[in-house]
């Protein structure tokens, strides 16, 4: 009795120490895995902790688990309408990329440790995943928002690229061990095998659980279990078929979390908190299971490999796979750099060990070594390569409380609350005839503690906590107006899109003449609109908010887009010399 107690004491201990630690190393900037993984390794063998943990079955388990379910929570939380700009660069990220990125580090690992080429490829394979997850949270916890085309590019690769990984690293395991000589062969019929069963019963899956969950009627506490439970049971079935889980799961995870659901907004907070679980396990957990002197043998080995595989790997396989899409140089070096590598290359290794192949330790310690560099150099230098590259916007969303109304049937609305302060648009701008945008509706206000019996836009005060039913489409105009602004100056309107704001549809040719502007081929551009003029100087069929056509005098700044047209531009004129 008494050790069942002592280990629940520790066990939430040391949970809870964790979530305190990744709440202060935040603040610096600091990876959230890595913390993790550092306290797992201080609670091993050789740290004060003391743990002997060497059950790499168990390991195993439990990082499938964990990382079946960060997936699934993956696909809640991508909006289908990221892929508008995203979804093309990040497949092909996804799948060649990790390809390029495989074959270069296996091909030096082959010559470093001298291998045989095929056990050079698996190490390669195994380190072929990113973890943009950690991107994201440093990013969110420094405050930056990322452009759309950048963000959604990592974001969607983030999701799809570890079914390309782990399907590589099964298949080079088998053909290692079984001796296989015509690779090419199998290798294209486990590809065909696994991503075709993962897609379709991913999508199948998605599908049948979006009509079961909206059927049921239930306490709202089951309907979260219900979608895990169902994520879950879509991940083990396709895996038992041979297909790609993983691959299966994300997939059904976008599809529940894109089409109209019954409870939707306690599944995705139920799921945000679950997959946080499991993050934080999963690290706790591959921390106990490293021997950290074992990483000192190798330390020469691995800093040459993540070398190669940071400095020349990564960015060869950005520059390829983004080069039909016309990314801006900017962008595709910071995709390039924040290919940070996190738990899934760790799971990976553990394969090898499972499998019983004879340099599966130092396969193990390499990788994991090649994870901590990464961490320690790219996860501490993207906000400022983010910074430094002029790829962070001002902020779209400042709702300070946000409600999903779950009323069958009926159209997708939000309840959302502000706190005015003294800088909000609503009370800097109190013009008469002012009006909310669309669909939104003022509910409440409150004053202090008291709810006022009228309200209206020109009666607000600062410290009023104003409260709305919104259209989520109205939801960034109704933060321009009443959201408090937290940017700091460089990310003000005026600072960022500049003095002017005019509508994508107005002439260039009046633009060149109320501004005495001379814009390249102005003859050809004169009667096409500012939206088309910008769309083609910049050779892009997909503008997002932030894109930037310099000339001569004055920037053009994308402010406003609707799908792929450019609503609203930014006249930013140049400083005087």
């Amino acid at each position: 009795m008494d050790l069942t107690n002592q280990i629940i004491l520790v066990v939430s201990l040391v949970l809870f120490a964790s979530i305190l630690a990744s709440v202060v190393t935040s603040r610096l900037g600091v990876p959230l895995l890595l913390v993790f993984l550092l306290i797992g390794m201080m609670l091993g063998e050789q740290g004060p902790g003391g743990i002997q943990f060497d059950d790499v079955q168990l390991a195993h388990l439990f990082g499938s688990l964990a990382l079946a379910i960060i997936l699934f929570d993956g696909g809640l939380m991508t909006p289908f309408r990221n892929f508008r700009v995203g979804l093309k660069p990040a497949l092909g990220l996804a799948t060649v990329g990790v390809v390029i990125t495989a074959a270069v580090t296996g091909w030096f690992a082959t010559w470093l440790l001298d291998l045989h080429w095929m056990e050079g490829l698996l190490l390669g394979a195994i380190v072929g995943s990113t973890d943009a997850a950690a991107v994201f949270s440093l990013l969110r916890s420094q405050g930056l928002e990322l452009k759309q085309r950048v963000g959604a590019t990592l974001e969607i690769e983030s999701g799809s690229n570890d079914p390309m990984a782990i399907f590589l690293t099964i298949v080079l395991i088998e053909l290692i061990v079984s001796g296989e000589q015509d690779v090419g062969v199998v290798m294209l019929f486990e590809f065909v095998r696994q991503m075709g069963l993962g897609t379709l019963f991913g999508i199948l899956g998605g599908l049948g659980l979006v009509r079961l969950i909206n059927r049921l009627e239930m306490s709202p506490g089951l309907y979260p279990l219900a979608a895990m439970a169902g994520g879950l049971s879509i991940f083990g079935i396709t895996s038992i078929l041979h297909g790609s889980g993983f691959l299966a799961i994300y997939l059904a995870g976008l599809i529940v979390g894109n089409r109209p659901l019954q409870a939707s907004q306690y599944i995705k907070r139920f799921h945000d908190g679950v997959a946080r679980l499991a993050q934080i396990g999963m690290f706790l957990m591959l921390g106990l299971l490293v021997t950290p002197s074992d990483l000192l043998s190798v330390a020469i080995p691995a800093l040459l490999f993540a070398a190669v595989l940071i400095l020349v790997a990564r960015p060869l396989a950005v520059w390829i796979c983004l080069l039909p899409f016309r990314f801006p140089w900017r962008e595709q070096v910071f995709v390039g750099w924040v290919g940070l590598r996190g738990a899934v290359p760790i799971i990976l290794a553990l394969f090898p060990l499972l499998a019983g192949m004879d340099q599966a330790q130092t396969y193990f310690n390499i990788v994991f070594f090649v994870v901590l560099v990464s961490l320690l150099i790219q996860g501490w230098t993207v906000a400022a390569s983010a910074r430094w590259l002029g790829l962070e916007v001002p902020p779209t969303s400042h709702v300070i409380q946000r409600v999903e109304l779950d009323i069958p049937g009926q159209r997708e609305l939000e309840l959302v609350g502000y706190c005015l302060g003294k800088d909000s648009s609503v009370l800097v701008d109190q013009r008469t005839g002012m009006h909310l945008p669309g669909s939104a509706r003022l509910v409440a206000v409150l004053r202090g503690k008291h709810v006022l019996e009228t309200c209206d836009l020109g009666s607000l005060q600062a410290q009023d906590s104003v409260y709305l039913i919104a259209d989520p489409a109205d939801l960034a105009e109704c933060d321009r107006l009443f959201a408090a602004s937290t940017a700091p100056a460089r990310l003000s309107d005026q600072a960022f899109f500049g003095e002017f704001v005019l509508n994508g549809d107005a002439r260039v040719s009046d633009l060149a003449a109320a501004y005495g502007l001379s814009f390249p081929d102005l003859a050809a551009s004169a009667d096409s609109t500012i939206d088309a003029y910008v769309r083609q100087a910049l050779h892009t069929a997909h503008p997002v908010v932030g894109d930037r056509l310099q000339l001569k005098t004055v920037d053009l700044v994308v402010r406003e887009v609707d799908g792929d047209r450019i609503l609203k531009v930014g006249l930013k004129l140049h400083p005087m010399p």
